[in-house]
């Protein structure tokens, strides 16, 4: 690395101890193939640089050793020397990912973070709302897209007058699905959205991954729009005060694709009681890409995971699931463990689970976690109000720091012992003030 600090002298002799190594090589793979009279030259031409490496030589008596050995390995190398460009490139490639493989096998595994379940610890798919009438220059949008891996997203109005939003008659907004490029190559599936402004509508087309309250969903940046503008607290409380007069409402029948099916569906608009000009921006927000990690695969070899650790775990075997992904939740029972929720507390053996900070933060909800719940949602299995859990023998308990939004162990059950891969390790991107060691 650092061999522009060395003496001319030292360069040469590191010179020639590399060609004596390549002159090796051919010696012990081709000499069944030489001559005698090849191997011989060969043999003296590389003694011949022995003898001067150890009369300790000055450089150019060294250089003319080495000038006659090369003349020789052209002569006797065969596909050994000369090395074409193209081998070596490939050579250095397959070694490369040989090693790769190697680490991500054994040793560190990169992950993405899917969802914002660890939310805050770890950031999934998250956003960023522009300020009123700004919208972001292309220097910006390329420094935050190499930076937090940030896209841009906006929706112009079409024309002078209030913003009207669809929305299908269970309150979801209506949208449907179309077929994308990432990156203009990779097929992909996304949303689009329509949006009323004036009696005119336009779209907007996001990621379609958002399926879950896990994800990313566009109603988090109407949240922001309409609570900075608009009389509604939120999106949720607009769609409520719209369902009581709905009846009132304008509605048309929209055409629906999803799932490779179109089929038609009634939707009605609702107004936010935001007024816009034409082409001033409605939305104008990014989506910020999910923290990446390498995760640790070699410490649970020899190490058993404890409660509170950040743990990486695949799924193949979790019934519930039904699908082989990895996941990253918080490790919070250990076989032969008793957990119970007492909102907005976890407790562990009858005690306040301790073994992380995010538990302590969690149960006296300090900004911006929320507290452990006992689940609701229909399909959660454990942990609901009251109740006490024991973890198996050979099995695991894993949550979700942002408890709220988490579909963890209390709705799909146990993490298999022998399925558990890592602990999270270093956030190596994007670049915000969560790079560095993880948590």
């Amino acid at each position: 690395m650092f061999t522009f600090l060395y003496s001319e002298q030292k360069k040469m002799r590191q010179n020639a101890e590399n060609w004596l190594e390549v002159a090796d090589r051919v010696y012990k793979f081709r000499r069944d193939l030489l001559t005698d009279g090849q191997n011989q030259k060969l043999l003296t031409t590389a003694g011949a640089v022995k003898l001067r490496l150890k009369e300790r030589a000055d450089a150019s008596r060294l250089k003319l050793a080495i000038e006659s050995l090369e003349d020789t390995l052209r002569d006797t190398g065969g596909r050994l020397y000369p090395v074409s460009s193209m081998v070596e490139n490939v050579e250095f490639f397959l070694v490369a990912a040989i090693v790769i493989l190697g680490l991500r096998a054994y040793f560190v595994q990169p992950f993405k973070i899917p969802t914002n379940s660890m939310w805050p610890t770890y950031y999934g798919k998250t956003h960023e709302t522009d300020n009123p009438g700004q919208t972001p220059g292309i220097l910006r949008k390329v420094w935050r897209l190499a930076t937090l891996g940030a896209w841009h997203y906006s929706a112009v109005t079409p024309a002078d007058g209030e913003l009207k939003l669809p929305v299908f008659a269970e309150g979801n907004l209506a949208f449907s699905t179309v077929t994308g490029k990432t990156l203009g190559v990779f097929p992909t599936t996304e949303r689009q959205y329509q949006i009323s402004v004036g009696g005119e509508t336009t779209s907007l087309v996001i990621p379609g991954d958002g399926t879950s309250t896990e994800d990313f969903r566009i109603e988090k940046v109407l949240n922001n729009l309409i609570a900075r503008k608009g009389d509604h607290a939120s999106w949720l409380a607009l769609v409520s005060a719209a369902a009581r007069n709905r009846g009132r409402l304008e509605s048309t029948i929209m055409l629906v694709k999803s799932a490779g099916q179109t089929t038609e569906r009634r939707i009605f608009w609702i107004p936010t009681g935001l007024r816009f000009k034409k082409g001033e921006p409605v939305l104008s927000f990014d989506i910020l890409t999910g923290d990446m990690l390498f995760v640790d695969r070699l410490s649970y070899n020899f190490i058993r995971p404890h409660v509170g650790q950040g743990f990486v775990f695949q799924t193949r075997h979790i019934p519930d699931i039904g699908t082989d992904q990895y996941f990253v939740k918080r490790l919070v029972g250990t076989p032969g463990d008793v957990l119970e929720i007492r909102e907005p507390g976890l407790w562990r053996n009858e005690q306040p689970i301790t073994g992380s900070g995010v538990f302590t933060a969690n149960a006296r909800r300090t900004p911006p976690y929320q507290g452990y719940y006992n689940p609701a949602l229909s399909g959660a299995k454990y942990l609901g109000q009251g109740e006490q859990l024991k973890i198996p023998a050979g099995r695991f308990f894993a949550m979700g720091d942002n408890s709220l939004e988490s579909a963890d162990s209390r709705y799909w059950g146990f993490v298999p012992e022998k399925d558990v891969v890592g602990r999270p390790l270093f956030i190596y991107y994007p670049l915000t003030k969560r790079w560095g060691p993880a948590k």
